[in-house]
């Protein structure tokens, strides 16, 4: 696994670098909270990190099965709740499926995706929603 390092770059702006690789994602604090809203915020990045995992899990499975899932995309909205603090309440994910699949490849690869680890690791009271949309 490789290391992440995280710096607060100026007001209300930090930068993810992924070492050694390079990689970096910029990240910005809501204009709610004082930051541009420009980049990527924290919450935005804890729905896409759970969409990715939970579309792995479903490309493990698609490889095993020789089912060619390239193409799904998922709509994420992450919703905040202040009750009893200000936190992440619900995550909905609308899975979006190029192509059809039969009934038993769709409860497979429907499964796989709940069992994502990040899924697993988000606390209990954080509501997750997904739906799978295939073509007709």
């Amino acid at each position: 696994m490789s290391a992440l390092r995280i710096s607060y770059d100026s007001i209300q702006h930090a930068t993810a670098l992924q070492e050694p690789q390079g990689k970096a994602v910029a990240m910005d604090a809501c204009p709610a909270t004082g930051g541009k809203g420009e980049e990527f915020s924290p919450m935005n990045l804890v729905g896409s990190g759970l969409a990715g995992c939970m579309l792995f899990s479903m490309g493990m499975v698609a490889l095993q099965n020789k089912l060619d899932i390239s193409g799904v995309g998922v709509d994420v909205k992450a919703l905040v709740t202040d009750r009893p603090v200000i936190r992440i309440g619900k995550i909905d994910l609308t899975f979006n499926l190029p192509r059809n699949f039969s009934p038993g490849d769709r409860i497979k690869l429907e499964e796989a995706a709940g069992m994502c680890p990040i899924r697993s690791s988000l606390h209990p009271d954080i509501i997750i929603s997904t739906h799978f949309n295939y073509p007709e």
